[in-house]
């Protein structure tokens, strides 16, 4: 009973990953990079002061390389770390400043990551296969 409990929190742990990280790829990270991408002027929140380009880069960067990652679980923890920050600028400084409105999603794409980044991408994962084929 206790094996079926403990690879069925490998499966929970695969469908997160992959919900997640598609999700915020396909939804959020893509249209970020076609506008990075196409130029023009960039309307983008700046929370750290470094200029709305670079905020973009940032945001690019984890919602779409972050977010692959996330899906294969490759590098997952490291992965996180982008992927917590930008979603906990979401949170607290676009939607702090709309008196959280609309801030549900965000805040679940943060739980689920920070889910995560406690419990590790689970047996079905590419770290996974790493850490096997490093512990022979």
């Amino acid at each position: 009973m206790l094996k079926n409990n403990i690879q069925l929190k490998d499966v929970g742990l695969l469908i997160l990953r992959i919900s997640l990280g598609l999700s915020m790829l396909l939804g959020h990270g893509l249209s970020k990079w076609v506008k990075l991408i196409e130029g023009g002027e960039i309307q983008f929140a700046d929370p750290f002061g470094v200029g709305v380009t670079v905020s973009l880069i940032l945001a690019v960067f984890a919602e779409v390389f972050c977010s692959a990652l996330l899906v294969f679980g490759l590098l997952t923890r490291l992965a996180l770390i982008p992927l917590i920050i930008t979603m906990a600028v979401a949170v607290f400084y676009i939607h702090f400043a709309e008196g959280f409105s609309g801030f549900e999603k965000a805040f679940l794409y943060l739980m689920g990551f920070v889910t995560l980044i406690i419990s590790g991408p689970g047996k079905y994962a590419i770290d996974s296969l790493i850490h096997l084929k490093l512990k022979k």
